[in-house]
């Protein structure tokens, strides 16, 4: 695969992308229900932390893990991995309140994740990142 070899920043957006296709079948096959939209926030398993997962993984195999820029996808990873189970959680808790309260207007619900999704992603990003670089042929 020389595209992937050539263009590293490929396999975390490969990565997003399977992340999402994974999360339409999770659900179908959790609820029956295949009509999931691509895309939609939160389920198993978490994109974004899919997604940051796998960027740090290219770049700390790219240019090391002592790199600044490993440091800062390291960080940003965790900004997002917290951001998923935290904030965009509780955001998701207050709209189910908001929705049984009033009945004009309904909130998603579904903005955050589950530490167990939060994880799954996490897991979904390396083994699919792992796989990613071992067919580009691009260990260094």
């Amino acid at each position: 695969m020389t595209i992937l070899r050539q263009y590293l920043f490929l396999i975390p957006v490969l990565v997003a992308l399977f992340s999402e296709v994974t999360k339409v079948v999770w659900h179908g096959i959790k609820t029956g229900d295949y009509q999931e939209k691509l895309f939609q926030p939160g389920g198993m398993p978490s994109t974004h932390s899919a997604f940051v997962t796998s960027l740090i993984i290219v770049i700390g195999t790219k240019l090391g893990l002592d790199s600044p820029e490993f440091a800062i996808a390291f960080v940003f990873a965790c900004l997002t991995w917290y951001d998923a189970f935290s904030s965009r959680r509780a955001i998701g808790e207050q709209a189910k309140i908001l929705n049984k309260l009033q009945h004009w207007r309904h909130f998603s619900e579904r903005l955050g994740h589950t530490g167990l999704e939060v994880c799954g992603g996490i897991v979904f990003g390396a083994v699919v990142t792992l796989i990613g670089i071992e067919m580009s042929g691009t260990w260094f």
